[in-house]
């Protein structure tokens, strides 16, 4: 149990050092470490934060795929009294180079050359300035470059050379400095995903961050002595807080993987005895048919975490039958730390399914009509959330925070119903509606219906325009191997469970939906498929 005046993130690591210190921490590839090592990489890396003299207010870029590396920098940060910035791995230099303005960063740790990747070469690093560093344009407030790589580019500073600073400050001022920070103190600002124009930076706090993960893993049942395959990326609330905080509160073990494929995480959930496996569905649909199933024991797995869109309850079912005794679905937003509500170990598979759960406990949401006034169980409307798990705001934005946060309340746009039992339902995004002659359609529940089919994997629906109504649906679909799908059979079985104005006009077989590296499907990619 956590005590209550553990409520930042570098004590949790030091409650996690000091009763779990020869369990292991992590695995990434060959490297193996246990709490205790985790303990002593971490301060390390805090004392050479301090050494460069990184404090409260400063804020860290990271951009690089999941590592140890990764984890270190981010827990030595935290502990130096930083806030941190992850960067999506995807990004391009423009977008990168924008979010590490945006916040001001002094220092940004990148893995240059991942999958390929010059990250640097695409901020436009192409010498070194005057001090030395790489000269990257635009960048005012960054002092400080560090590359994980084995030979720094460009001028920047090697992970070996930048944790050699430590030597100046002792352990026991690493020591003070993260017993001063606060559990108010903002410890990270994750960038919304920039669907509807620019990304906006969410402020979370230490204790917001502690209290949110610590509901999380009651409810999901996480615990000490599971092994967490960490697919999801740091980038990303899933990765970096329902994994990695998640972990750190429970002392369970972290294997990383960089990057999804497959046949990989089935070797590693062999090797390493995986217990738990949380992500988007696609990682499951990938998994339940892979042809090469069959030659891996996966008989380890216990728990699926998933959400981030629609869940067919054939999914659960079979993901229960051929993968996972227990399954649960959450939903969360990056604005309320990644969680609002998540179902429990003891619901069925149509709760699973059709639900995103009951809220966590000390939080609040209302569903509420165009006015704002609540409506009646099973009725649809917007999704409100209030309580310690709300942003502190948009990182210099007041206006967007203004608009987000209305009298305490979280506007998340998304559309939802509420069942008796308290469950949340999400019917979709409200700027995902489409108006098909005057009546309101809601991809989700459509994208639901089409899941239940036997031949189909996955499928997204958009609103497109018609000369006669308006809009009107378009789905887009994936087989499943082996599966002969054709359009308009599929609309004909639309039309067996959807009133008319719902079924999709068109329906695309695709054999892939363009997705973001957290498994979202990218609706605004879609036409172009």
């Amino acid at each position: 149990m956590i005590e209550n005046d553990t409520l930042t993130i570098p004590a949790v690591l030091e409650r996690a050092v000091r009763e779990f210190p020869d369990v292991e921490a992590v695995v990434d590839g060959p490297v193996r470490v246990t709490y205790a090592e985790l303990g002593e990489r971490v301060r390390e890396a805090a004392k050479a934060f301090v050494a460069l003299g990184v404090g409260r207010g400063d804020r860290i870029v990271i951009w690089a795929p999941n590592s140890l590396r990764w984890m270190v920098t981010a827990l030595s940060a935290l502990a130096a009294g930083a806030a941190v910035v992850p960067v999506n791995t995807r990004y391009k230099g423009e977008e990168a180079r924008w979010l590490i303005r945006r916040s001001r960063a002094r220092m940004l740790f990148v893995e240059d050359g991942f999958l390929g990747n010059g990250y640097l070469a695409m901020l436009g690093a192409s010498a070194e300035n005057a001090a030395g560093l790489p000269d990257l344009p635009d960048l005012p407030d960054l002092d400080t470059v560090v590359t994980y790589d084995a030979e720094p580019r460009t001028g920047a500073t090697s992970w070996a050379d930048f944790v050699a600073g430590a030597a100046s400050v002792t352990d026991e001022g690493a020591a003070a400095r993260a017993a001063s920070v606060s559990p108010d103190d903002v410890a990270d600002i994750l960038f919304t995903s920039g669907t509807t124009g620019r990304s906006k930076g969410a402020m979370c706090t230490h204790e917001q961050n502690v209290r949110t993960y610590r509901s999380w893993c009651g409810r999901t049942g996480v615990g000490h002595g599971d092994r967490y395959l960490i697919v999801n990326p740091f980038f990303h609330s899933f990765g970096y807080k329902a994994g990695l905080f998640a972990c750190l509160l429970q002392g369970a073990t972290m294997v990383l993987q960089p990057v999804f494929e497959v046949a990989e995480t089935m070797r590693l959930i062999e090797s390493e005895r995986i217990t738990v496996l949380p992500g988007a569905p696609t990682i499951y649909v990938s998994m339940l048919d892979a042809p090469e199933r069959e030659r891996f024991d996966l008989s380890s797995l216990r728990l699926a975490v998933t959400g981030a869109s629609v869940v067919p309850v054939t999914l659960v079912r079979r993901m229960r039958a051929e993968l996972f005794p227990q399954v649960v679905t959450a939903y969360g937003l990056t604005e309320s730390c990644g969680t609002v509500t998540s179902c429990s170990l003891d619901d069925d598979d149509e709760t699973v399914a059709n639900t995103a759960g009951r809220v966590i406990d000390g939080v609040e949401v209302e569903v509420v009509d165009g006015g704002g006034r609540p409506v009646a169980a099973g009725e649809d409307g917007e999704v409100l959330v209030r309580g310690y798990n709300v942003m502190l705001g948009y990182l210099d934005d007041d206006e967007a925070t203004a608009a987000a946060i209305r009298d305490g309340w979280l506007v998340t746009g998304d559309r939802g119903r509420l069942d008796e039992h308290g469950n949340l339902t999400i019917t979709g995004r409200s700027k995902d509606m489409f108006v098909v002659g005057g009546f309101n359609v809601y991809p989700a529940e459509i994208e639901q219906v089409l899941a239940r089919h036997e031949g189909v994997a996955e499928a997204a629906v958009i609103g497109v325009p018609d000369q006669r109504m308006g809009e009107v649906g378009r789905a887009y679909v994936v087989a499943r191997p082996g599966a002969d799908l054709r359009p308009d059979a599929l609309v004909a079985y639309c039309r067996g469970f959807l009133a008319n104005f719902k079924v999709p006009r068109e329906v695309v077989i695709v054999e892939d939906l363009p997705k973001n590296a957290s498994g979202k499907v990218q609706k605004t990619e879609l036409s172009r498929v």
